[in-house]
């Protein structure tokens, strides 16, 4: 069966509920479940997503601007994982008690609206994807994936998302903020701040995939591969210990293996036209 045929499929099934509640994170993923929902269902879908210190404030507005792109209601409903000290613990179910917490949320959303059926991102990949815990949490709570259900993989989803012509088709993943505190460490507002400040940074200076790991006030920046030249540049080795420092990390590092998913807990625009003279400045308040 095509992706076409997967996603009309995936449509169809949508199109037979009364009406759906999306987990919307603004990603590709969740962004593709959501034009679906509203291509099968119009007003009967909503997207939904769940602000808390997790959710970097970049996210929370593109999530936003993706949704009005699409055309979906939008709902936005606020928690603390903070408040949960199972979460704060940071153990190898953090994301577990996370997303449990996210769903949840999700679910009263749903019910307040007169809505059965909420739906996640998790496409047909994600199962094989190492240690999930996460999800766990959408089978115990029995959130529908339509993704997974029909056997759309991420190369599918981005495939879909461009027949859709999503801003996000080709976004890359984007894990919550918790991500980049190794296991073991407790998660606390001030390291997600920091992290957050200096991922904020490194947008600002025009990095695309990239991640700031807190590992205790020692600052360890991943850039991909390709952009790796980029941040051996001195003027950035100079502009990122200074604002890094003076965000709260003592120590910045730049790690020369680059960025990989689960590196901060082992087991869990183009750089070409980049001007080596350029100057990095402090994103503006």
């Amino acid at each position: 069966m095509s992706v076409r045929e997967k996603a009309v499929a995936a449509r169809e099934d949508l199109a037979g509920r009364d009406g759906v509640l999306v987990a919307f994170s603004g990603g590709v993923d969740s962004s593709v479940v959501a034009a679906l929902a509203h291509d099968a269902l119009g007003d009967d879908a909503v997207a939904c997503t769940a602000k808390s210190e997790t959710l970097p404030d970049a996210e929370l507005g593109g999530a936003s601007e993706v949704a009005e792109e699409i055309g979906i209601r939008h709902e936005v409903v606020e928690f603390s994982e903070l408040d949960s000290q199972e979460f704060v613990k940071n153990d190898g179910e953090r994301c577990y008690h996370c997303r449990t917490m996210r769903l949840s949320a999700m679910f009263d959303a749903a019910r307040e609206l007169g809505i059965e059926t909420v739906c996640d991102g998790t496409n047909a990949a994600d199962p094989g994807g190492g240690h999930r815990p996460g999800l766990r949490a959408v089978e115990e709570l029995n959130a529908y994936s339509p993704l997974l259900e029909h056997g759309i993989t991420k190369e599918g989803v981005r495939e879909i998302a461009r027949e859709y012509d999503l801003s996000v088709s080709e976004k890359p993943s984007m894990a919550c903020l918790s991500s980049r505190i190794p296991t073991g460490l407790e998660v606390t507002e001030e390291r997600l701040t920091r992290v957050e400040k200096a991922e904020t940074l490194l947008r600002t200076w025009g990095f695309e995939q990239f991640r700031v790991r807190d590992h205790d006030g020692l600052a360890r920046i991943e850039v991909a591969p390709d952009e790796l030249e980029r941040a051996l540049d001195p003027d950035f080795a100079r502009a990122a210990r200074e604002h890094l420092s003076d965000i709260g990390f003592e120590h910045v590092t730049l790690d020369l293996e680059g960025y990989r998913t689960g590196s901060v807990s082992p087991g869990e625009g183009g750089g070409d036209d980049l001007d080596l003279g350029a100057e990095y400045p402090t994103p503006e308040d």
